[in-house]
């Protein structure tokens, strides 16, 4: 019998994910997408893998460019995650007028001075998943590595600082 589609979204919502902002620059524009699927796989070498829609446009420019930057969100940031989760958006570099960025030394994608941390990244392999793909990358570097600060957290559909209770507005 097959799993409710609503029910296994559901249980799904129980589970708190940190929360990265994926940035990517192209030969036209810098794409940035809010991503709650990130996994470590490997310290020696240093992989992760992302979780992307297989057909959206984030997946579509990492695949063709091969690499990009993962920025770890911190409490303060959720601003910055509702922009780039949001459908339609603008260019990463005018949803991000606000914020102190810099080019990561390899894939010259976005990194946030603000984020918890930011891992400069190439692309190893691309996994089709169903409606999503797994995208293996290969950490090449760290050009952001913050010594504190609470991390960003989605759990049952809300941005949380880890705690479960919403975040508020200030």
């Amino acid at each position: 019998m097959p799993v409710d589609a609503a029910e296994y979204a559901a249980a799904l919502r129980q589970y708190a994910a940190g929360v990265v902002l994926l940035t990517v620059r192209d030969d036209i524009d810098d794409v940035g997408t809010t991503v709650t699927s990130l996994m470590s796989v490997s310290a020696d070498p240093p992989l992760i893998a992302i979780g992307l829609a297989a057909d959206g446009y984030p997946a579509e420019v990492l695949q063709s460019v091969g690499s990009g930057a993962v920025n770890v969100l911190g409490a303060g940031q959720a601003i910055l995650a509702s922009r780039f989760s949001s459908a339609g958006r603008p260019s990463a570099r005018h949803l991000l007028e606000s914020a102190m960025w810099r080019r990561a030394p390899v894939s010259d994608a976005i990194v946030l001075d603000g984020a918890l941390a930011a891992l400069d990244c190439r692309v190893s392999s691309v996994v089709e998943a169903g409606s999503h793909v797994l995208v293996l990358l290969s950490v090449e570097a760290v050009p952001v590595l913050a010594a504190e600060g609470d991390p960003l957290v989605r759990l049952r559909g809300r941005w949380t600082d880890g705690s479960g209770a919403p975040l508020r507005r200030p």
